[in-house]
């Protein structure tokens, strides 16, 4: 199976991050693991793709981003997915998370890889557990199913165009791709796994 062809990446960037609180200071992209921020780990995961799309508010540091905003600000994945689709000019959609710090190159191609020419690929979990903000979708089968989806769940839009579902090869068993840092214990454990290693890919 061949690797599907030229990609877009989107980036959702735009929660409040209520469960973090002042730890993050209202920012959860901006929260550093191993000293660089979540958002810039996830952009360099993206680093072939074409175009780079952040939904959310505008921010340094990511010279290569165009940024944009769902409407309304902080109204949930769904609009999320569909104001950076807007953007998208390459057949293939990574749609991602902001705040993934252990997400690598090597994750993007084997996902696009397994995609092969199918609606798409994700991530699960070492339970079997679908992550839905870390998948790569045919551009076309995305729009489709968010211009005909009414609700507000990710899993009710994605999940019926029946991707491929992939358990990763995980090289290092401490530094999964799919693990997100939605709390505080969270990012404290992610920093505690995070070893800086050489040809990170």
């Amino acid at each position: 199976m061949g690797s599907c062809g030229p990609y877009d990446a989107v980036v959702l960037a735009g929660g409040e991050a209520r469960r973090l609180g002042a730890f993050a200071g209202g920012d959860k992209p901006g929260v550093t693991v191993g000293g660089t921020t979540l958002i810039a780990r996830v952009a360099a995961a993206v680093s072939g793709a074409a175009r780079l799309i952040v939904v959310g508010p505008a921010r340094p540091g990511l010279p290569r981003a165009e940024f944009v905003r769902e409407d309304p600000p902080g109204g949930g994945p769904v609009p999320a997915a569909r104001a950076g689709l807007a953007r998208v000019s390459a057949p293939w959609t990574a749609l991602l998370a902001a705040d993934l710090p252990f997400l690598l190159p090597r994750h993007l191609a084997a996902l696009r890889e397994a995609a092969g020419s199918g609606p798409g690929a994700v991530l699960v979990d070492d339970e079997g557990r679908e992550q839905w903000l870390t998948g790569v979708w045919r551009t076309d089968a995305l729009t489709a199913a968010l211009a005909a989806y009414a609700g507000r769940s990710l899993r009710g839009v994605l999940g019926p165009l029946e991707p491929v579902r992939l358990g990763p090869p995980v090289w290092d068993g401490e530094r999964v791709p799919w693990f997100d840092c939605d709390t505080i214990d969270d990012v404290k454990d992610a920093r505690r796994r995070f070893t800086p290693t050489s040809g990170e890919s």
